[in-house]
C-alpha cells in the first residue's frame, strides 16, 4: 500500500523487490518505437496490469505524426581482420538510434562523419540518436576511436525502418471519483539506468501500491516513449482532460542529487503547491518552469496548461554521466532511488487527498460539540484538531482547496486531513467538483 512507501524501511524494501527487474531492463534496446518497448512493458506486466496502445505509423497528433517504427538486430563496424571493433551486441548505445540499414565497406575517413565519441570523457560511450532525420552512425569510447587504424571497415547496421506502430501503456486505477492524475515516464532510452529505468521502477511500484487502496482520484500511469507518446497520448484523451486535477512527470530518481521539483507553466497549481508541502525542510530543490525538458512541456503547453510538473534528482543534463554509458546500474544508488520513492508517495497521497469541500453550514459556526467534535469542558484554548475543524469550516467557501487551507493555517497535513473527513462523516461539509478556472485550458 502507499503508506508503506511513504516509511523510509517499505520504500528501501520496494526498491531490492524491483531491482532484478531494472537488471532485467538494463540491456534492451529501447527506442521510441519497437520490440525493445514492448519488452519493456512485457516486464513490467508481471507486476502489474496495463492496457497497451499501438498507434500506427503516420497517425497525427498535432503538429507531430508517429514514426515508422525502427527495430534493429545487429550491427558493428569491423577491421580488416574480422575483428569488432564497434558491436552493438556488446553495448545497445554503440549504435546511433533509428539508423538506417547499412552494409557498406569503406574506409576510416569515410568513416569518421559517423562516429560519435567525448573526448572529455574517453571512457564512456555516448548516447546519440537520429529520430526525425534518416541518418546512420556509431557511437564508442574516444579511447577506442583513437586506436583506430587506416584502412577498410565492413559497416553493418542489420535494422529496419519500416511502416508499424508506436507502443505506450497505462495503468489506471479507478478512484471513488472520475477526476484524474497522471503519472507519466518515458521508456525510449537504451541501456541507460538513471534515465530511464528509475522512472519506470519508481511508477510501476507506486501504481501497484495504489491497486491495493481505492483513491480519491482515478490515476493513470502511463509509460511512453518522450515527447511523441505524451503528444500521441495527449491528441487521444482530449475528453478526460478538463477532469485532470494534477500530475507528475518523473525519472532521473536513482542519482545522489537533490530531489529536484519543477513547477508546472502556471506555477501555482495543486501539483505545485503539493509540492512545496510535501519538500518543505528538506535539501529539495524548487525549480521555476521553463518550456525545455521532459514530457511536462507537453502536458504544460498552452493549449492544455495542465497542473503537471516534473520530479527528478539531478535534472536532464545536470550530471556528467547524463546519456553515456556511465549511466549504469551501478551508478544508481539504491538508497537515493527509495528516497524518491518515498517522496513521490507522499507527494502523490497529498495530490489525493487534495480537494474542495463546501461548508453545509455556512451561516454562523456550527455547534461541533453537539456532533462529538468538540471538547465538552469550555474555557481552555482548543486543541490542534480543533483548530483544524473551524478553519476548513471557515475557508469551504467554494474557493478554497485543502491545500491552500494548510498554507493558510500553518496546519500540519495529517491533521487537515482527519478534520475534514471528520467534518464530511458529520454532514457539515462535502466535496465538491474543482472550479473551472482551476482547470487550466484543456478541453
Amino acid at each position: 500500500m502507499l503508506a508503506e512507501l511513504r516509511s523510509p524501511t517499505g520504500a528501501a524494501a520496494a526498491v531490492r523487490r524491483l531491482w532484478p527487474l531494472l537488471e532485467a531492463m538494463y540491456p534492451i534496446c529501447r527506442s521510441i518505437t519497437g520490440n525493445g518497448v514492448r519488452r519493456t512493458l512485457d516486464l513490467v506486466e508481471t507486476v502489474i496490469p496495463l492496457q497497451r496502445h499501438e498507434v500506427p505509423t503516420g497517425t497525427p497528433a498535432f503538429d507531430w505524426e508517429v514514426p515508422r517504427e525502427w527495430n534493429i538486430r545487429d550491427a558493428y563496424v569491423a577491421d580488416e581482420t574480422g575483428r569488432r571493433v564497434v558491436d552493438f551486441r556488446a553495448h545497445s548505445l554503440h549504435v546511433v538510434g533509428y539508423s538506417i540499414p547499412v552494409r557498406r565497406r569503406m574506409t576510416l575517413d569515410e568513416l569518421q562523419p559517423h562516429l560519435h565519441s567525448r573526448p572529455d570523457r574517453p571512457d564512456w560511450i555516448p548516447y546519440r540518436t537520429s529520430y526525425y532525420k534518416e541518418d546512420w552512425g556509431f557511437c564508442l569510447r574516444h579511447r577506442d576511436r583513437e586506436r583506430l587504424a587506416p584502412g577498410a571497415y565492413e559497416v553493418v547496421i542489420d535494422a529496419e525502418l519500416s511502416p508499424g506502430h508506436l507502443t505506450y501503456a497505462e495503468c489506471v486505477i479507478e478512484g471513488r471519483s472520475d477526476e484524474q492524475a497522471i503519472v507519466y515516464t518515458h521508456t525510449c532510452h537504451p541501456s541507460l539506468a538513471n534515465d530511464n529505468l528509475t522512472g519506470i521502477a519508481a511508477a510501476l511500484a507506486l501504481a501497484q501500491a495504489l491497486r491495493a487502496e481505492w483513491p480519491r482520484l482515478t490515476w493513470r500511469f502511463v509509460f511512453g516513449p518522450g515527447t511523441i507518446g505524451s503528444l500521441v497520448w495527449l491528441s487521444r484523451n482530449g475528453a478526460l482532460l478538463p477532469r485532470v486535477r494534477g500530475g507528475l512527470v518523473i525519472g532521473l530518481l536513482g542519482d545522489p542529487g537533490p530531489i529536484t521539483y519543477k513547477r508546472s507553466r502556471r506555477g501555482d497549481t495543486a501539483t505545485d503547491r503539493a509540492a512545496q508541502l510535501v519538500l518543505r525542510g528538506t535539501d529539495a530543490r524548487i525549480a521555476d518552469f521553463e518550456p525545455y525538458g521532459y514530457d511536462e512541456r507537453q502536458f504544460c503547453s498552452p493549449g492544455f496548461d495542465l497542473p503537471v510538473g516534473r520530479l527528478t534528482r539531478s535534472a536532464n543534463g545536470r550530471y556528467d554521466e547524463y546519456h553515456t554509458s556511465a549511466d549504469d546500474l551501478s551508478f544508481v544508488r539504491p538508497d537515493c532511488l527509495a528516497d524518491s520513492l518515498q517522496t513521490l508517495a507522499e507527494l502523490i497521497a497529498v495530490i489525493d487527498q487534495n480537494r474542495k469541500l463546501l461548508n453545509l453550514s455556512p451561516k454562523g459556526e456550527p455547534r461541533l460539540g453537539k456532533r462529538g467534535l468538540y471538547g465538552s469542558v469550555g474555557g481552555s484554548a482548543p486543541g490542534e484538531l480543533e483548530h483544524a475543524l473551524l478553519w476548513i469550516l471557515s475557508l469551504s467557501d467554494r474557493r478554497h482547496d485543502l491545500l491552500s487551507i494548510a498554507q493558510r493555517s500553518r496546519i500540519e497535513w495529517p491533521v487537515l486531513v482527519e478534520a475534514a473527513e471528520r467534518l464530511e462523516a458529520a454532514g457539515l461539509v462535502r466535496t465538491i467538483p474543482l472550479l473551472e478556472e482551476d482547470q487550466g485550458q484543456a478541453s
